[in-house]
């Protein structure tokens, strides 16, 4: 978008985001902005769907078939829209991310959230060092180099899924109630909720697109063109999971096996699971330990919020309760979620 100002803009211009298009829509994170989007009330929100998916789209979406094999379908299909969001599987091949984008350059889309949604980007060390980063460096110039803007979403891991997976993400062996401290489990992270990602970004589209002028000061969606929008929901270490756990469940210590484990070692052996792994899915299993633990590391990045500014209150995000969280977590590991979702991917 070359026009700084919404005075400087065509005539007909209408200055806020109505049309938003959605790359992932039915997946874990494209559902709840999809859901938190149509919630306002305030957008048309695309669905952009695989030809022979048949994943359902959250209501009030309007779904729109592509194949992502043809450059012509996806571009047909972002013609019009002025925020494009791309949620893709972590399973689905690079290029087809790519692909999506330079489309959306040919369609005029004026602005991307890529599929970026972690850890602190602007971490080089941390992102560098943690396997499950795509290339954040690479796919924000490829956005540019297509004539549109980029804003990636700072959010860290997702908390109850984190916490529900097992003991390779947070240490928690719930069958088990064996419980693994990354050194001695007092290093704080910043994670977040999928739900707060989805007022985030709802948030976010529900701004001005522009200010009207150079005197006008109200927060705009432009005001994180190429920039990073940065939320958390808690900033806590494995010991806060671990109390609040207790205080929802009415376990004691005592009924938990407690050990520690050297991050950096720990770090290691995930490298060398992921290395060494003669399938797709140990070697994610490998790269999800590593980078899980990573996160971990003392004065490794992992707390970010105390070295840059959250935008939490710009967008009015509320204050979340880690208790009641913790008992969404809880319940999705007596339904079994995680072994549920091992299943999916075991069947491809």
């Amino acid at each position: 978008m070359a026009a700084k100002y919404a005075k400087d803009m065509p005539a007909g211009f209408v200055n806020h985001i109505e049309r938003v298009a959605i790359v992932g829509a039915s997946g874990q994170m494209g559902e709840q902005f999809t859901k938190a989007l149509v919630r306002t009330g305030k957008h048309t929100v695309t669905a952009l769907t695989r030809q022979g998916s048949q994943n359902q789209v959250p209501a009030g979406v309007k779904p729109i078939t592509v194949n992502y094999n043809d450059d012509s379908s996806i571009v047909a299909a972002l013609k019009g829209q002025q925020f494009l969001i791309i949620a893709l599987a972590a399973t689905a091949p690079p290029e087809t991310h790519s692909r999506i984008v330079q489309a959306a350059g040919k369609a005029g889309v004026p602005h991307i959230m890529p599929n970026i949604f972690g850890t602190d980007d602007t971490n080089e060390s941390l992102t560098s060092e943690t396997p499950l980063s795509g290339d954040v460096e690479g796919i924000r110039a490829e956005i540019e180099a297509a004539s549109c803007a980029w804003t990636t979403l700072v959010c860290s891991l997702w908390y109850e899924y984190s916490l529900a997976m097992g003991p390779i993400w947070f240490g928690f062996d719930w069958e088990n109630k064996k419980l693994t401290l990354y050194d001695d489990g007092t290093t704080k992270v910043n994670l977040s909720t999928w739900e707060q990602c989805g007022r985030a970004v709802a948030a976010l589209l529900s701004l001005k697109a522009l200010p009207e002028d150079a005197n006008d000061r109200s927060l705009t969606v432009s005001h994180w063109f190429n920039k990073p929008l940065v939320i958390s929901s808690f900033l806590v270490s494995q010991r806060d999971m671990f109390e609040s756990w207790k205080r929802i469940s009415g376990d004691k210590d005592s009924d938990w096996t407690i050990e520690s484990e050297p991050s950096k070692e720990r770090y290691k052996k995930g490298m060398a699971a992921m290395k060494g792994a003669q399938d797709p899915l140990s070697a994610r299993m490998g790269a999800a330990m590593a980078s899980f633990v990573r996160l971990f590391f003392p004065n490794g990045g992992g707390d970010y919020e105390s070295t840059r500014e959250l935008d939490n209150a710009k967008l009015g995000l509320p204050k979340e309760d880690l208790d009641e969280r913790t008992a969404v977590a809880k319940a999705m590991v007596e339904e079994g979620y995680a072994a549920k979702l091992f299943a999916r991917a075991t069947q491809g």
